[in-house]
């Protein structure tokens, strides 16, 4: 399983989340907004499997925050979600360095689902 770092504003998402992947075998740690997983990625030298940030945060988004880590550890995995169809499209100029979107609200299965794929690819 992977080591996963799973970044989101709004602790009950991210305590759900994190518990979901934690049940299905991955390591997780959690940061509150995106400087917090920028100081966390820069921290662990770039080393996890797999970045799950929100896009809409206070002081950094994930946007931002992906593409400062993306520029700093080329070829790490990042995963963003949003609930914003707006926030999905400013991502979408992020091709070589956001996997994909997950919408949100998600179910376990649909975020398990795409940690998955993220992980496969």
């Amino acid at each position: 399983m992977g080591k996963l770092l799973v970044v989101e504003d709004d602790e009950s998402v991210r305590m759900f989340t994190a518990r979901a992947l934690e049940s299905s075998g991955h390591s997780v740690q959690t940061a509150a907004d995106g400087e917090d997983g920028l100081d966390a990625i820069i921290a662990a030298g770039g080393n996890f499997d797999l970045v799950l940030s929100d896009i809409r945060m206070p002081i950094m988004d994930g946007i931002e925050m992906a593409k400062l880590a993306a520029h700093t550890y080329p070829g790490l995995r990042i995963l963003l979600m949003t609930g914003y169809a707006e926030q999905r499209e400013r991502a979408a100029d992020l091709e070589g360095i956001v996997i994909d979107v997950v919408a949100k609200p998600f179910t376990l299965a649909e975020i398990r689902t795409a940690v998955r794929a993220a992980l496969s690819q």
